[in-house]
């Protein structure tokens, strides 16, 4: 039986710098950095400090998981800023958009009215985009849907 989500992967261009983003910015926690065998795969985990079930592992595209062709592939579009990585949940978005905007965060989309909720669009230093959503308990379907 599947009793939830573990660790969900976001593709990045540099490890380093998207560590950074993540916990300097976000205010994520670093769980994981560490080199898997000897010259093996390195492995960089954050996550949030109040869904400790759940990891955000940051990976760039490559060996083992992704031959050459495909990892170039991937890397691509990264850098061209199509690929959406997920959302996060906030109490109040309109608070959390100024705190991001003030540690340097960039968004594409300032805090919205929508069906589901408050939602402001931001990127991470590889190009990815985010939600940042303050979510509603019902749908208000007079929300507009459109950006």
């Amino acid at each position: 039986m599947i009793t939830g989500l573990g660790i969900a992967t976001i593709w990045v261009l540099d490890q380093d710098s998207a560590k950074a983003f993540f916990v300097d910015k976000l205010g994520l926690e670093e769980r994981t950095d560490m080199t898997l065998g000897e010259g093996g795969m390195r492995w960089v985990t954050v996550g949030t400090k109040d869904q400790p079930e759940l990891q955000l592992t940051l990976m760039v595209p490559g060996p083992p998981s992704l031959d050459p062709e495909s990892a170039a592939q991937l890397k691509a579009l990264i850098a061209k800023g199509v690929l959406g990585a997920g959302a996060f949940n906030t109490d109040d978005c309109h608070a959390e958009y100024t705190a991001l905007v003030e540690r340097g965060v960039s968004f594409v989309q300032e805090p919205q009215e929508r069906p589901y909720g408050i939602e402001a669009i931001f990127r991470d230093d590889s190009g990815n985009w985010y939600s940042l959503t303050q979510p509603r308990t019902t749908l208000d379907e007079s929300a507009p849907w459109a950006c």
